[in-house]
């Protein structure tokens, strides 16, 4: 049994946007902390509860957003270590799991407020409510722009040989879940700031008040349905699930399985945004090299870790 290896290998799997991602949320919180600021200030000193509760409903996504941030902040600063096996890649994946979460909680808290105004209405201030829902609107749209994204086995008797590849740079940007997180964020916030408008002024056109918590509990339900769908892409991610339609397992197969070479062991698994890594095990009548296998996965670059097995088996 021969084995030969690749020591010293980098395992930087960070998407190929990590920095300017992790730069724009930066200036996103710091756009949505002065807005809350303002408005709770404001809100404080005209006495306007609408100005307060506002500025503490941007603190909540401002919070959640600052989750994303940290986790680019220490995928970046860990990316190096060598006790991440696989790198920090996967760190905005689970990110954007934990925000997800507390996605659905503001949720929930807010169909359950709108609920309450529902049966137990209070008066409008239409004129002051409509301004702060477009100075809210304003600000989760250029927080948006900021945050737009280019959304082995042995068998006795036989001889065994592994190899490792690494191509990082030819690995595509990826699905960034992180940077995806913080963008619902932001859009659900702008989302809810043009129901609230259409609402106030319906309301303030028609007396209809009821709009304005009836709003409240659609946006909580479509906020709701967003949070599940990040909860379940990024949980995918961090179980190693290969999502319906990928073709990548299938794209290894195509470029391996040729005349009598079969693949008896395969295991591929997304290591970061655009890159992905996959266990490969060959068996084979001839004596090749791992190196020819490697080479025939070369033009696959969404593989940036690759260890390859061969067995020769004069039976395959």
């Amino acid at each position: 049994m021969s084995i030969s290896s690749e020591m010293g290998h980098s395992h930087v799997f960070l998407g190929s946007d990590h920095s300017r991602n992790e730069r724009r949320i930066w200036l996103v919180i710091a756009l949505t902390a002065v807005m809350m600021v303002v408005e709770i200030g404001a809100g404080s000193v005209y006495g306007s509860m609408a100005l307060i509760a506002d500025g503490w409903h941007m603190s909540t996504h401002a919070s959640a957003m600052l989750i994303s941030a940290l986790a680019y902040l220490y995928a970046r600063r860990h990316a190096h270590n060598a006790r991440f096996t696989f790198g920090t890649g996967k760190l905005g994946d689970l990110a954007g799991f934990a925000s997800a979460i507390v996605l659905a909680g503001i949720a929930l808290l807010m169909g359950w407020e709108s609920l309450q105004r529902l049966f137990n209405p209070v008066a409008i201030n239409f004129r002051e409510a409509i301004a702060i829902a477009v100075a809210g609107l304003i600000v989760n749209l250029v927080s948006a722009w900021l945050l737009r994204g280019d959304h082995g086995h042995d068998h006795h008797g036989h001889s065994h040989a592994h190899e490792h590849h690494h191509d990082h740079d030819h690995a595509p940007g990826g699905k960034d879940n992180n940077l995806r997180s913080a963008y619902i964020h932001v859009i659900a916030d702008a989302m809810t700031s043009v129901l609230a408008i259409a609402a106030l002024l319906l309301g303030s056109r028609f007396g209809w008040t009821f709009l304005d918590p009836l709003m409240g509990i659609v946006g909580g339900l479509v906020i709701l349905q967003w949070s599940w769908s990040l909860l379940r892409a990024s949980g995918a991610i961090l179980l190693d699930f290969i999502p319906v339609g990928e073709d990548l397992p299938d794209e290894i197969r195509e470029a391996i399985e040729t005349g009598e070479d079969r693949i008896t062991d395969l295991h591929v698994w997304q290591v970061g945004p655009g890159h992905h890594a996959a266990i490969v095990a060959v068996a084979t009548p001839m004596s090749r090299d791992p190196a020819f296998y490697k080479a025939r996965l070369a033009d696959i670059h969404e593989l940036s870790h690759v260890t390859v097995e061969v067995t020769v088996d004069k039976a395959a």
